[in-house]
């Protein structure tokens, strides 16, 4: 699957689609600056193009991704049978200041409406600066265990 068809189906698969609605965090897979491999959950966005995450400029995981900018992720479900998308993609990260809205919209599946204002001013109140962390995909694979099974790959 090339750029063009990992965004085809990020946009327009309904299985996706769902996934990318739904209050479930990605988990990004990395390698720490130690050279070890982590695992951890992130509130993300999908632009259309690319995901889009954001992280305090001095978290380990910033670091990281500058040092070695492979990462995958994954979004999956707990139910049975599970559905879920697994992308591996190259990320960039911008230094911005305050607390970008793509953070914020991120954050909002997760945290909920109910939550979200007195999170956000407490957020807003100690964040300076962020790092703006864009994936570009270069590999897809949806799963819903129906018509699409994990395979090779």
């Amino acid at each position: 699957m090339d750029y063009d068809e990992i965004v085809a189906t990020m946009n327009g698969d309904p299985t996706v689609r769902e996934l990318l609605a739904a209050p479930i965090p990605a988990r990004l897979a990395y390698l720490g600056r130690n050279g070890a491999p982590r695992a951890i959950p992130v509130s993300y966005l999908w632009n259309g193009a690319a995901f889009v995450f954001a992280s305090p400029v001095a978290w380990a995981k910033v670091e990281a991704l500058r040092l070695n900018p492979q990462v995958a992720l994954t979004v999956d479900e707990t139910t049975f049978p599970p559905r879920g998308f697994m992308a591996r993609g190259t990320a960039s990260i911008e230094i911005v200041q305050g607390v970008p809205e793509e953070y914020v919209e991120a954050s909002r599946r997760i945290v909920g409406e109910e939550l979200m204002p007195s999170w956000e001013a407490e957020v807003r109140g100690k964040i300076d600066e962020m790092a703006l962390i864009t994936i570009t995909p270069t590999w897809l694979k949806v799963v819903d265990f129906d018509t699409r099974f994990p395979g090779p790959g």
